[in-house]
């Protein structure tokens, strides 16, 4: 078989990887029924749904041509590594590592951490859009989960919250 689009046959891949892995993550968990789920059905159905749609993206790009054969460029590594580095960041920040004596910041500090950070992969990123971003994602994100949800996790630093 000839690849037709680089691309889809490699992004139909990855789905198809990380949407077996959910599943198979998934499946440790009490999956229930689809009138009773259990904690399980969710994931496991979401992992089914991505390798079913990664297994369509990768037979497409085995039959379906694209103009230029959808070839695959160089790695944008500026991108990759401020977006990795802000999601390592945002979870070191909400939960802190107390093996290494870095407290816990908590979920304020951390979004907007995370916005900061992530933002900096832009070419041409601006502070004022950046913040406002980040200011919109913290308050609707406390609005989500603590308040409507009720979810128990600190929002401010311990040394502020005492």
């Amino acid at each position: 078989m000839h690849i037709k689009s680089q691309k889809d046959f490699f992004c139909g891949l990855m789905f198809m990887g990380l949407g077996l892995a959910f599943a198979w993550g998934a499946s440790t968990y009490n999956v229930g029924t689809g009138a009773r789920m259990g904690p399980g059905y969710f994931p496991l159905m979401l992992g089914i749904l991505m390798a079913v749609i990664g297994a369509i993206v990768t037979f497409t790009s085995l039959v379906v041509e694209t103009e230029g054969g959808g070839k695959i460029g160089k790695i944008a590594w500026k991108p990759l590594v401020y977006v990795i580095g802000a999601n390592v960041i945002f979870g070191i920040l909400l939960a802190g590592v107390p093996a290494l004596g870095i407290p816990a910041f908590g979920m304020v500090i951390a979004i907007y951490a995370l916005v900061f950070v992530a933002s900096m992969a832009e070419a041409g990123w601006k502070f004022r859009t950046t913040l406002i971003l980040a200011t919109v994602l913290a308050v609707g994100s406390y609005a989500a989960f603590v308040m409507a949800l009720k979810l128990q996790f600190p929002v401010w630093p311990a040394f502020i919250t005492g």
